[in-house]
């Protein structure tokens, strides 16, 4: 019985090696939109996101103060919380949301089915499109296309709501992020908008350690980088279409939980494994790293999880009036 114990615990060692040298061996850095496209391609097609992660590709909310939560159940109460902070839930039945950075689609689908909206989820992966449409049971009123989030090909004022969660850390202009999503709402509409933050260093630089740390949060999932909570409301007030002020808010309480939950989803559900085989398996590990250091981040502050919601300005006057102008200088 202790020989079994030691070959079982041997082995366990050998493959945690093997996870850590193919994370430090085989980084997926950003070069391009092309190769954000082609990883998600890869994790949409060995279903080995979806297993664990479900339809929601993203945190979980937990409460405030966060409490014990069945993990799937956290990332549909996410969209709910989201849709309430920003003054979703008020809106009418008919009222059209562009999802950008939808992924397969489980944020549109419960914006269409529980809230009555007509959803258009964009995603620059053909892989998540097709598996979108897979999901999306006949008569729902959400669409799914292959769209560049930084160059939308929707006319200016198209929808009622721009809604994205954790599309930003991929995006290498942020400010044409901002503009984009702020060029396609209507007049009075919503942009709200979900996203891992780093700390503002222009307050706190980064110091030795959190440095080579942020490095591999980048380099291991396709990031070119994080915007800080800070920085990225000023480029969205900086587009010139804002009414009024743009709210923030910080969920990374809130979230801080996922991370440890996404590894905790491997250990009970050990049905993967005979799911996606031994391949499957050092996959998964190799992911373990940066959940380790995702928690470390941003439980230690290096890292925050920001909420940001805006109004688009009404009338060209009042485009003017947030840029700066004023009612003499539009044209007569």
């Amino acid at each position: 019985m202790f020989n079994l114990f030691l070959i079982i615990i041997s082995l366990l060692l050998f493959a945690l090696l093997l996870g850590l040298a193919l994370y430090l061996l085989s980084p997926r850095k950003y070069q391009s939109a092309d190769s954000v496209a082609s990883s998600y391609d890869d994790w949409t097609n060995d279903g080995i996101l979806e297993f664990y992660w479900g339809e929601h590709i993203h945190l979980g909310h937990y409460g405030s103060p966060p409490q014990p939560k069945d993990f799937l159940k956290a990332k549909e109460d996410f969209v709910h919380e989201m849709a309430r902070w920003g003054g979703l839930d008020r809106l009418p039945p008919g009222t059209t949301v562009l999802d950008v950075g939808c992924g397969i689609g489980g944020s549109s689908r419960i914006l269409a089915r529980d809230y009555g909206f007509a959803v258009t989820g964009i995603t620059i992966s053909q892989e998540q499109v097709k598996r979108a449409q897979e999901l999306t049971p006949e008569g729902l009123s959400a669409q799914f296309q292959v769209d560049d989030a930084l160059a939308l090909s929707f006319p200016d004022a198209s929808f009622d709501v721009v809604w994205s969660i954790e599309a930003g850390p991929h995006m290498p202009d942020k400010a044409q992020y901002a503009r984009e999503m702020m060029r396609v709402l209507k007049p009075g509409g919503i942009l709200v908008v979900a996203d891992w933050n780093q700390r503002d260093d222009r307050q706190k630089p980064l110091n030795f350690w959190e440095k080579p740390v942020m490095r591999q949060l980048l380099d291991q999932w396709s990031h070119p980088a994080f915007s800080s909570i800070e920085g990225f409301a000023e480029l969205i007030e900086e587009t010139g279409l804002v009414s009024g002020e743009v709210s923030t808010a910080d969920w990374t309480a809130e979230t801080l939980p996922s991370w440890l939950d996404s590894i905790w989803q491997g250990i009970i559900r050990p049905q993967g494994i005979i799911r996606f085989g031994v391949t499957g398996f050092i996959k998964s590990l190799r992911e373990v790293p940066t959940f380790v250091l995702m928690r470390l981040a941003f439980g230690a502050g290096l890292c925050r999880f920001g909420m940001f919601r805006a109004v688009r300005a009404a009338s060209p006057v009042e485009e003017m009036a947030v840029s700066g102008q004023t009612s003499e200088a539009l044209p007569k």
